[in-house]
């Protein structure tokens, strides 16, 4: 029910009454995600999480981290279909902390909108929820927030934060990292949640819309840029347990592309070529770069092209990763080597994100001849 027209609030073009239902329609989502841990339900100021939890661990670090999906809202809303958004904004907050080892504990999210539209909430808030158990991730708390004249009545953001766990003798880093590990690479779903502006930009200026027919890639281009996120947290917190020691370090290939990302993760004077020819990008991007005209090479800054995650692990144990990852459904393969030698002359990615972690640079051809 309406907030009565006699309300200031509501002449203002807040309806705090929708924002209520969108609570409602959402509790049974978040209550899912709920394990023993998890005091207070759905609705409280503060979410709570029994850190009892934690006795267990000699030295418990606590791992943290927050981010949004960025411009691949826009496209939900141009076709207002919202229900795989919040699985991108668990993989773009959790995946990170699995990177350090952290076992994910809870989370919790923001969405802003123009306007409260019950159904489009607890459609994003269950997206949420969803990932956030598949990741083993307690959704303990959020705030929907009603933003109209800043915020048109179709617009929203989203973004969150969370909160996970990791022995301090087992964190992963860079620090860890010898020469001859095997960098590993888990193939991503498509897209994920990255360069959206680019993909926007390159769709605009080609007069595609999003209803149309997208021949190439299986759907409509609509359907086919929301592809969610690929969740790595569980996989990777299995491969972490079932070969202890074997990996050391992880990247989440988010903004800034392979290189920069993988170089994150390295200690300073090592370096690692990434071949080319061991993966063919996903097809997503090379459609896009031959519409905007534009050689695939000169989008590896900006995406993924297939690669979601990197996994630097010992040499000696890099089949065995392999395979436990594919086991898990998720595509992997060798495709670099870390070196602490002398490093070949030529450009190299290094300082990425203000890190001052080692050098990382693309060579040779795609498998299929991309340019």
């Amino acid at each position: 029910m309406a907030d009565s027209p006699t309300n200031p609030y509501a002449q203002a073009g807040v309806d705090t009454a929708a924002g209520d239902l969108a609570v409602e329609l959402m509790k049974a989502s978040v209550r899912a995600t709920h394990g023993p841990e998890v005091l207070g339900g759905v609705g409280g100021f503060a979410g709570m999480f029994d850190a009892s939890a934690l006795l267990g661990y000699r030295r418990p670090l606590l791992a943290s981290s927050t981010d949004g999906v960025g411009t691949k809202v826009a496209i939900a809303q141009a076709i207002d279909k919202h229900d795989t958004i919040g699985q991108d904004l668990v993989g773009m907050v959790v995946d990170d902390i699995v990177v350090v080892g952290a076992k994910p504990l809870f989370m919790t999210d923001y969405i802003a909108c123009g306007k409260v539209v019950p159904e489009r909430i607890a459609d994003i808030v269950r997206g949420i929820a969803e990932a956030c158990s598949a990741t083993g991730t307690a959704l303990v708390g959020g705030e929907t927030a009603e933003h109209p004249g800043l915020l048109g009545p179709r617009d929203y953001d989203v973004a969150g934060a969370a909160t996970g766990v990791v022995e301090a003798d087992a964190l992963l880093g860079a620090h860890l990292v010898q020469d001859g590990d095997a960098v590993i690479a888990l193939g991503s779903s498509g897209l994920h949640s990255n360069g959206y502006s680019l993909v926007r930009h390159i769709v605009a200026n080609a007069g595609i819309g999003y209803g149309d027919n997208a021949a190439d890639l299986g759907g409509t281009w609509g359907e086919a840029l929301l592809e969610p996120t690929r969740l790595y947290t569980t996989p990777l917190l299995k491969l972490i347990e079932t070969l202890p020691g074997a990996v050391h370090s992880l990247s989440h290939v988010t903004g800034g592309g392979i290189a920069a990302n993988l170089a994150r993760v390295l200690p300073q004077g090592s370096w690692a070529e990434v071949d080319r020819s061991t993966w063919t990008p996903s097809p997503v991007f090379q459609v896009l770069a031959d519409i905007a005209g534009t050689p695939i090479v000169d989008t590896e800054g900006t995406w993924n092209l297939g690669i979601g995650f990197l996994a630097v692990v010992a040499a000696e144990q890099k089949d065995a990763a392999i395979a436990a990852i594919g086991s898990q459904g998720i595509a992997a393969w060798q495709v670099a080597t870390v070196h602490t030698g002398a490093r070949p002359e030529g450009h190299f990615e290094e300082g990425a994100k203000g890190v001052d972690g080692g050098a990382v640079r693309l060579v040779g051809a795609y498998a299929d001849g991309a340019k």
